[in-house]
């Protein structure tokens, strides 16, 4: 399986679990990018967790790892597009999931997610491993 992917944070959390389908389907990927929405999960999750300073290390390691897609104004005009779309449609996401959708849009890229609400976003190329 070739082609360009965006994680979702659940994802990242099933690879950091070792769970087998995500780790072969990365390895299979040509190009694999990371949301700095989903970062700001993780730093959350692991800061909350018991063993917090084990978790931001794990994640740091992660960072120095991988490509790392920041929101600019590009991804802003893209969000309220979304959004916009999202609220006439009566179908509201989580904020995070706006962001994380308008950062695939924006840069062409499938979405990798566990979440099924993602498939309400119009145009969204998204995959479930």
């Amino acid at each position: 399986m070739s082609g360009r992917y965006l994680l979702d944070t659940n994802i990242i959390i099933a690879l950091f679990a070792g769970e087998a389908s995500i780790v072969n389907n990365l390895a299979q990927a040509d190009e694999v990018f990371i949301p700095s929405i989903a970062l700001g999960e993780l730093h959350y999750g692991a800061r909350k967790s018991g063993r917090s300073q084990k978790n931001l290390e794990r994640i740091e390691e992660f960072v120095a790892n991988n490509t790392i897609i920041e929101c600019d104004a590009s991804t802003a005009r893209q969000y309220g597009d979304v959004k916009n779309r999202l609220r006439i449609n009566g179908r509201p996401l989580p904020e995070n999931d706006v962001w994380i959708a308008a950062l695939a849009l924006q840069y062409g890229l499938t979405l990798v997610t566990q979440d099924a609400h993602f498939q309400e976003v119009e145009s969204l190329q998204t995959v479930s491993w």
